[in-house]
């Protein structure tokens, strides 16, 4: 399975993921192919993202029994720890702030 997850993408790009992958809600595309064509469709999503983010996740024989990269400006960025990825968020700008 492969979930790939955009936010603020181009329609040019979102269009194409809609060639490989079913978009079952806005900016969420889901697939089940091979790795070589998911790295492919991989660097589509990195052609095209332009000022946008996204995430890819697919499963893996690890423990936690998926693997993701993401792509993008977003608090929340992949890290890891003692062999697990986890995601941790990093610190709210104070225009974030409302």
């Amino acid at each position: 399975m492969l979930v790939i997850v955009l936010e603020n993408a181009p329609p040019r790009l979102r269009g194409r993921l809609a060639i490989w992958l079913l978009e079952i809600r806005a900016g969420v595309y889901v697939g089940n192919y091979s790795t070589k064509v998911r790295d492919h469709i991989w660097h589509q999503v990195e052609a095209g993202l332009g000022e946008g983010n996204a995430v890819m996740a697919w499963r893996v024989g690890n423990e936690a029994g998926f693997d993701f990269v993401t792509l993008g400006k977003n608090r929340r960025i992949p890290v890891e720890v003692d062999g697990a990825k986890l995601v941790s968020f990093l610190p709210m700008d104070n225009k974030d702030v409302l």
